[in-house]
């Protein structure tokens, strides 16, 4: 499903604005991937990535070309777990912060 502009632009303000709602779209995105829904998760980093540090930006710090990430993370996108997580490794360093896993027992 294709974003309106009206939509990216409106959680682009809303994440130049709003610290917790931009940290909050990387975590559902990183939730999302290690659960399995891949397709899902790569479209909400894709958002974030559009409403915080730009493909540009990111291709810097990851040392990879914009195109390559944006086709990386596009719905017909197959990537790597080492590409994968070295893109949430490098968003986590430009936001400064830490993700970590926490182990469910209650669905036992």
């Amino acid at each position: 499903m294709t974003l309106s502009r009206d939509f990216r632009e409106t959680v682009k303000a809303r994440a130049d604005t709003d610290t917790e709602f931009r940290i909050a779209l990387l975590r559902e995105a990183v939730e999302l991937l290690l659960s399995g829904d891949v397709e899902t998760g790569k479209a909400l980093l894709r958002n974030y990535i559009n409403a915080s540090v730009g493909f540009n930006r990111l291709g810097a710090v990851t040392g990879k070309p914009p195109k390559s990430l944006m086709r990386m993370l596009s719905p017909q996108g197959n990537p790597t777990a080492n590409n994968v997580f070295a893109v949430i490794a490098s968003l986590q360093r430009e936001e400064g912060i830490r993700f970590g896993v926490e182990t469910d027992t209650t669905r036992r």
